[in-house]
């Protein structure tokens, strides 16, 4: 099995779902009689955990792929809009920030015996959330297509490349490639996966900013490289798109989230069933680690709601992260919940995290939610030509220093 014992602390169309338990009491272990309500991404897997927790009724999932723009002011109001919060490692930051999320351990050690120690986030030596699953970028692709034009199953972004144009030249596709780039986060977060794919490192032991340098440069220009093979629309493709684009078999590959993989195989929606793989997320350089980074998705209860609600959210937290929802939709996720047994769907996003040397977990600092704002922000002037690569980093770096000396990261 995974060891994610050592992982530090670390996912994303627009518009809100909304999934009420009312009467149905299939299988809940306890009838929940407060009312509970949950902010989280809308991805498959948060779909199956809310599900399990509709189960016991007085529950209410808001299931929102614009989540972490909302949860840091609807969990700093008193009392919090929400109970429940669905966050990731990129996520929980502000929210322990802010201390508008409560310590668990209380209720861990009266209800939690049969969560494992990987479930278990600390932050300052207490636990702040329940993880549920582990995520990770990596590379998915039509296998009867590579297998139709004899190509290989690509280990970096140079064979990405170089099928991707062998994929064109054959005219299979409408798109060889598919890719997360939405502007904003999204862009910011293929930024991040091919800057840490070249070895880079974000700041330093000061917060001071140190990403225009070779390593930005080499991954702007990688990415820039991708574009001739994505749908010319690329800066609002965000992971349901990509998802959709695969469904619908418009593209060949992508470096997507182990969290999409089990849509694939959805006989509702999508055109490929049985026709992905995964593999490793691609090598940007020799002898370096997968071009992605290491996430996961959890639970966490607001502070400012009553000690009552605390402990009946906490048991629905339970309910929906049991054995019996993770056997039910095992292609959702890489669950780090007893009774999961990987499929073929998580091959590579399992080789990713095993693979050595391995990815680095996402940094949950401050200092990297300001640094992935400023990159979002940035990237795309250079995707567009407005800017050429070092400007564009640069002025990454200043916008980066302006947001970091205004939340006291760095002396002014």
């Amino acid at each position: 099995m995974i060891n994610l014992r050592k992982l530090p602390l670390a996912c994303a169309v627009a518009g809100a779902v909304l999934l009420a338990g009312g009467t149905v009491m299939a299988e809940c272990a306890h009838e929940n009689t407060v009312e509970i309500k949950m902010l989280s991404a809308g991805f498959e897997a948060w779909k199956a955990v809310a599900d399990a927790m509709g189960e016991c009724g007085n529950f209410e999932a808001e299931l929102d792929q614009e989540f972490r723009t909302k949860q840091p002011a609807a969990f700093a109001a008193t009392p919090s809009l929400y109970h429940i919060g669905g966050v990731s490692n990129g996520t929980i930051t502000p929210l322990v920030n802010e201390g508008t999320i409560r310590p668990l351990d209380d209720l861990v050690e009266k209800y939690g015996q049969d969560l494992t120690a990987n479930q278990l986030i600390r932050v300052d030596g207490k636990i702040m959330a329940i993880a549920m699953m582990v995520n990770t970028q990596h590379l998915m692709y039509r296998k009867d297509i590579f297998d139709d034009l004899g190509i290989s199953v690509p280990a970096s972004w140079s064979d990405v490349l170089e099928a991707s144009a062998k994929i064109k030249e054959a005219g299979v596709v409408d798109y060889p490639l598919g890719a997360t780039m939405k502007s904003g986060w999204n862009l910011a977060q293929e930024f991040v996966n091919m800057f840490a794919g070249y070895g880079g490192q974000f700041y330093d032991d000061a917060n001071m900013p140190t990403v225009n340098n070779e390593a930005g440069i080499k991954a702007l220009e990688t990415m820039k490289a991708m574009a001739d093979y994505l749908d010319p629309e690329y800066l609002v493709s965000d992971s349901t798109y990509v998802q959709q684009q695969f469904q619908q078999g418009k593209i060949a590959m992508a470096n997507l989230w182990a969290s999409r993989a089990g849509a694939m195989d959805d006989d509702a929606e999508s055109q490929v069933v049985g026709k992905v793989f995964g593999t490793t997320a691609p090598i940007a350089m020799d002898g370096g680690a997968p071009a992605t980074t290491i996430w996961w998705d959890g639970l966490v209860i607001a502070k400012n709601i009553t000690d009552e609600e605390a402990e009946a959210a906490f048991l629905l937290m339970l309910e929906g992260l049991d054995s019996e929802m993770v056997q039910a939709n095992a292609d959702a996720a890489i669950w780090l919940i007893p009774g999961y047994e990987p499929t073929r769907l998580a091959e590579g996003a399992i080789a990713t995290l095993q693979a050595n040397p391995g990815a680095a977990a996402y940094p949950s600092t401050s200092a990297m939610g300001l640094m992935h704002t400023a990159i979002g922000n940035g990237v795309s002037d250079y995707m567009t030509g407005v800017k050429d690569a070092e400007a564009a980093l640069s002025d990454i770096e200043a916008a980066y220093l302006t947001a970091a000396q205004e939340a006291g990261l760095i002396d002014g």
